[in-house]
């Protein structure tokens, strides 16, 4: 599927690089096909790429073998690279060309805690036990963007044909860490077109808001101070502050009866004290609240340093909090939806083999999901839903209000795989993944 995904991709900057050619349909024609020609002498490649990158399962802001990696590659194929970019260590933007059009393409590269996953096993089998893994995909949409982007360059160069190519990492994606800081940077100032692309259990794109699964956030934690204490001896003399994380946590769960349905928000307790003798001087806990609209978002983040408060005053503590992560709803962009769905439709799914439809369902099975394989038809462009419900979240949203910009999505898992073991054996060497990428 990689293959198919990074030739319809080409088939979109080619759209834009070089209006001539674009004006003729002949010609265009001609080059896409060129293009898939390309895309398949690279299927080793791609192939390397995504195994590589899940090898390192790095998680956010630690991708240091990814990036090196990743950059390495690009250096390599005539890219020139700038590291480092909007003081994220771990951040970079690879460029060729020059002039306009401008073409970005970005896809996310960190991995989740606790998904390590043996590949091509339809079971749970971590490599090593509590490491992280991609647990959503991330090694994968890499290969695409970067098989993409060399052979698009290649085309270019042949054909004459101006423009300029930028890649970009999503960096500690699962954080919501890095793209606002990229954007207010003004790395995506001169843009014109930026070209997303993300795993998931089907082949389609979207626009507007899409259907209605898209929420923005605001991460927060939240840090208690107290004044620690003998538990037994002198219990009277401290003051908890794991008492306040508690109180807080208890008051937003009696709250969410009280909250629109739409909103998501969840919370662990990053630090509960150190031992059950000693009363906690310090505690904190991390929170994300999700809605669909800045507005909403504000109120839930309001709403929770007023719980915060709340919970001080009923433990004689104190308590500050740092916003570490933000993400505006996602807003795609029609014309652009409507171009690539038509390469989509003309690229089409894979001719899956009877083990690939095996292990497919083989894993529905193993977590419960409806056992029906993998899809065999490519999703048709939808209107956008009218009564959004919200769900996840993703900070390229803070791109797509200031660029055009698609999400594309392509197939690499199956059923609502996400965060859970067998996700990563989706996009390694077993024989679907391997098909897939043809």
């Amino acid at each position: 599927m990689s293959l198919r995904v990074a030739g319809l991709i080409v088939a979109c900057g080619l759209m834009l690089a070089g209006n001539a050619v674009a004006q003729d349909a002949a010609a265009l024609a001609e080059l896409k096909q060129q293009a898939i020609q390309e895309i398949d002498k690279r299927q080793i490649f791609t192939q390397q790429v995504v195994d590589q990158i899940y090898s390192y399962s790095e998680l956010g802001f630690q991708e240091v073998q990814t990036s090196r990696y990743v950059t390495g590659i690009l250096e390599k194929n005539g890219f020139s690279v700038e590291r480092g970019i909007a003081g994220i260590p771990t951040a970079w933007v690879g460029s060729y060309g020059s002039g306009k059009p401008v073409i970005a393409f970005i896809t996310d590269i960190d991995c989740i805690p606790r998904a390590s996953q043996k590949p091509g096993v339809a079971y749970h089998s971590p490599i090593i036990e509590g490491a992280p893994g991609h647990g959503e995909g991330h090694n994968s949409g890499m290969a695409v963007q970067v098989t993409a982007a060399m052979v698009l360059k290649k085309l270019m160069e042949e054909h004459h044909l101006m423009g300029t190519l930028k890649i970009f990492p999503g960096v500690a994606e699962e954080l919501l860490g890095t793209k606002a800081f990229l954007v207010r940077a003004g790395y995506f100032k001169d843009v014109d077109i930026v070209l997303g692309a993300h795993v998931e259990s089907e082949f389609s794109t979207a626009y507007s808001t899409g259907n209605g699964e898209w929420s923005g956030l605001v991460s927060v934690q939240y840090f208690f101070h107290g004044r620690a204490a003998h538990a037994a001896g002198a219990p009277w003399s401290g003051r908890s502050a794991l008492d306040a994380v508690e109180l807080m946590d208890v008051g937003w769960n009696f709250r969410r009866q009280h909250l629109r349905l739409q909103q998501r928000s969840h919370y662990v307790i990053m630090n509960g004290g150190d031992q059950p003798n000693v009363v906690p001087s310090e505690a904190s806990v991390w929170y994300y609240f999700r809605e669909l609209d800045y507005p909403h978002i504000k109120e839930l983040y309001d709403l929770g340093n007023t719980m915060a408060t709340a919970a001080t005053m009923m433990t004689s503590t104190t308590a500050d909090h740092h916003l570490v992560g933000s993400a505006w709803p996602p807003f795609f962009n029609k014309v652009i939806a409507e171009t690539q769905q038509k390469n989509i439709e003309a690229v089409g799914m894979p001719a899956w083999s009877d083990a690939d439809q095996q292990l497919a369902k083989a894993l529905q099975k193993e977590i419960g999901e409806k056992v029906e394989g993998l899809k065999l038809k490519v999703e048709p462009l939808k209107e956008p839903v009218k009564d959004p419900k919200g769900g996840g979240s993703d900070d390229v949203g803070d791109i797509a209000w200031n660029v055009p910009m698609t999400y594309l999505i392509f197939l690499g898992t199956v059923g609502s795989m996400a965060w859970q073991w067998p996700r990563p054996s989706r996009t390694k060497d077993q024989p679907q993944a391997q098909r897939s990428r043809r």
